[in-house]
């Protein structure tokens, strides 16, 4: 399963901070970001979970997530 959310995280020192507290909740997902993106992605891939607990963990350390829906038609 693979999210991607839209963030208000700004630097990369908060960004490895949510990181690593989304890894304590769910260890062996795969958890990136990139800042250099307008949207600020955060991208979780791993088994089934809830995008309200990603973004439920964001918002634990004051930042805001939004799920973006992944549209994989090719018209």
């Amino acid at each position: 399963m693979i999210k991607v959310f839209k963030t208000d995280i700004d630097s990369p020192d908060h960004a490895d901070l949510v990181k690593n507290s989304l890894l304590m909740k769910f260890p062996g997902f795969r958890i990136d970001f990139d800042l250099e993106d307008s949207d600020r992605i955060l991208r979780v891939e791993g088994d089934f979970f809830r995008a309200e607990e990603i973004s439920g963990c964001l918002k634990e350390h004051g930042f805001i997530c939004v799920d973006l829906p992944i549209d994989l038609s090719f018209s």
